[in-house]
């Protein structure tokens, strides 16, 4: 049986709103393990992108621990979550997240510039992933010049880019048509079945579970189900 790459034990997190406190993560209990494709399906305002960045380190839970790769995130020195997630975790947005101004080849080689890695190696590493998710023809096209499919495969590249260990899917076919977004989710699992990255995928869009190892819905800051 594979490994937890992330445990999360009994997990809270609570905003103040004037003074009201807004319960987003109510006792969240989860295991992910190493190499697994998940989906947590829930509709808006569930807490289910509060869950991904509390589980990727970009937030801290008000209580409650998150264990990352053997690390527990919410005692470690801020100043180090910056370096775990440039080595261990890559991100998928819903509205893509690309620099306008920059080619496809530069969004994907960009999270490789602040490295010790020789240009030869940055691109190595760029046109790895580019040619993973088919977008070489178009490298040195700016994000205005692609389609939605097309953008979102570039911001899969530049996730993968970094050999990460998780990926954190937000959303990812929210903004795309039904045909174009099937198509990312079934190179999504191909990629994760291809290189053994586990990924962590949130949505509104049921249709996604089918994709999935185990799905969990969640639903008012609360996690049910746990299904494969």
């Amino acid at each position: 049986m594979a490994e937890d790459i992330i445990v999360a034990q009994k997990v809270q997190k609570e905003y103040r709103r004037g003074r009201e406190i807004i319960h987003a993560l109510r006792d969240i209990n989860l295991s992910i393990h190493s190499g697994e494709f998940m989906v947590i399906e829930g509709k808006s305002g569930c807490g289910k992108t509060t869950l991904l960045n509390v589980l990727s380190g970009l937030d801290r839970p008000t209580d409650g621990r998150i264990i990352f790769d053997q690390m527990d995130l919410t005692v470690i020195d801020e100043r180090i979550l910056p370096q775990i997630r440039q080595e261990k975790i890559g991100f998928i947005f819903q509205l893509f997240n690309l620099i306008s101004t920059m080619t496809v080849y530069e969004n994907v080689a960009a999270p490789l510039w602040p490295t010790d890695l020789t240009g030869k190696e940055i691109e190595d590493k760029a046109m790895e992933v580019i040619r993973a998710v088919d977008m070489v023809e178009r490298k040195d096209h700016i994000p205005r010049q692609l389609s939605g499919g097309e953008q979102q495969r570039t911001a899969i590249a530049r996730a993968l880019v970094n050999k990460p260990k998780v990926v954190f899917a937000d959303e990812p076919t929210g903004d795309l048509d039904t045909k174009t977004g099937a198509s990312i989710m079934q190179l999504l699992r191909k990629l994760n079945k291809q290189e053994k990255i586990t990924f962590v995928v949130v949505t509104h869009d049921q249709e996604l579970i089918q994709y999935a190892d185990r799905h969990f819905t969640m639903s008012d800051g609360r996690l049910g189900g746990g299904r494969g």
